[in-house]
């Protein structure tokens, strides 16, 4: 029997594997059994983080001079909308008893910014031991994809920002990254969301409802 309690699970993977529609899934098949739960992504999920997701996100090259932030500005600004959405939305949720599910999380600072683009990941640890406190996720998903499907996906979407528009060998490399971060941890699950289909759908529902014993 379900017993009301905070509970904190994330979705992540490379651009086109999926898992804000499966995020979105989890989100409507708890609902069905009448749980509080809450849908968030990052970077955004409030007010303030979503004015710096669109300052991230959006295409802020300038096209004659190719200017760009610094990958450290780059990755202040990642963090910034963390601490605002950690404070403001993910902690006073799971506060009051709410199960938070999150599209992206601190695996995608790791994968994007450490593997990817060479922060130094003492310099993230450092901020991440300040504003996050002791909220760490209870079951991660990371959801691998094929290269076809992933290509297929991204063709489909009407708008896009600049992480859609990167090359299939920074995608691969993301995805390996996910795939190092996952290994050897219990309450992480790799799933191969190439169909994302009602299978991989029921998948993810029977893991979670193991864990919060519906």
């Amino acid at each position: 029997m379900y017993k009301r309690k905070p509970f904190f699970i994330v979705f992540e993977g490379v651009e086109g594997c999926g898992k804000s529609y499966q995020s979105k899934k989890l989100f409507d098949n708890l609902r069905r059994n009448k749980i509080d739960v809450v849908l968030t992504r990052e970077p955004g999920g409030t007010k303030s983080a979503e004015l710096i997701r669109n300052l991230i996100l959006k295409d802020y090259f300038n096209r004659v001079n190719k200017e760009k932030f610094d990958k450290y500005t780059d990755t202040l600004l990642y963090l910034a909308a963390r601490n605002e959405h950690v404070l403001n939305k993910i902690k006073p949720a799971l506060k009051r008893k709410k199960i938070v599910i999150c599209d992206r999380f601190t695996d995608s600072t790791i994968a994007y910014q450490v593997y990817g683009k060479k922060v130094d990941i003492k310099f993230i640890n450092n901020i991440h031991k300040k504003i996050l406190g002791n909220v760490r996720p209870n079951l991660v998903f990371i959801l691998k994809v094929s290269t076809k499907s992933s290509k297929l996906r991204l063709k489909k979407r009407k708008s896009k920002n600049r992480y859609d528009n990167f090359s299939q060998s920074f995608y691969t490399k993301a995805q390996k990254s996910f795939l190092k971060i996952a290994k050897n941890k219990k309450n992480y699950f790799i799933l191969d969301s190439s169909s994302n289909n009602n299978i991989l759908e029921k998948n993810i529902f029977n893991i979670v409802k193991k864990y919060l014993n519906i």
